[in-house]
C-alpha cells in the first residue's frame, strides 16, 4: 500500500519594528520572489527545532519560537507537492542577519505595505502575513480554511 501524504514544513515571522523579515527566493518554486523564512522538517526533527534551524540557515539569526500563528494546509500552497506548514511567530536572540542556503537576499518588509507587495510573494505568505497581523490584535489562530470576516 503507498500513502501520499502532505509534507510538513515550517514558516517563521519575525518582527522589527513596523517591519517583518521576509527572504528572497533563490531557487524555484518562485524564485525572485519574497517569503517567510522556512523550510521542510527533516525526520526525527521537531517543527520548533526546524524552524529554528531554518531561520539560522537562511537568515544567519538564532531565533526563539514564541507562539504559533496556525497551520496553512491548502493543497494547492506549493506548486511542487501538497505541503503543510506550522507558522511561528518567532523573536530573534542573536545573530546579524545575512542571506544564505535558499535565500539571495534579506529585507524587511514593511507591515504598512504588505497590500501594495502581495504579488511578489511566494506561496501563501500574503495570506500568513494578513492573519498575522489580526493576530496581533487577537492572539487567535489560523489554518488555511479558517473564515476570516
Amino acid at each position: 500500500m503507498s500513502y501520499r501524504n502532505p509534507t510538513p514544513t515550517v514558516d517563521a515571522i519575525l518582527q522589527q519594528g513596523s517591519s517583518v523579515l521576509m527572504v528572497r527566493r533563490k531557487k524555484d518554486p518562485f524564485k525572485g520572489q519574497l517569503a517567510l523564512p522556512g523550510g521542510f522538517i527533516n525526520e526525527g526533527e521537531t517543527a520548533e527545532n526546524a524552524v529554528r534551524r531554518e531561520v539560522r540557515e537562511e537568515a544567519s539569526l538564532e531565533v526563539e519560537p514564541i507562539d504559533i500563528l496556525g497551520v496553512y494546509s491548502d493543497p494547492k500552497r506549493d506548486p511542487r507537492k501538497h505541503v503543510m506548514s506550522v507558522t511561528f511567530v518567532c523573536i530573534t536572540l542573536s545573530g546579524g542577519e545575512k542571506a544564505g542556503d535558499d535565500a539571495e537576499s534579506i529585507e524587511w518588509v514593511e507591515l504598512s505595505d504588505l497590500e501594495k507587495i502581495k504579488g511578489e510573494m511566494a506561496f501563501d505568505h500574503a495570506q500568513i502575513l494578513a492573519d498575522y497581523c489580526k493576530w496581533k490584535g487577537s492572539q487567535g489562530t489560523f489554518w488555511s480554511g479558517k473564515r476570516r470576516g
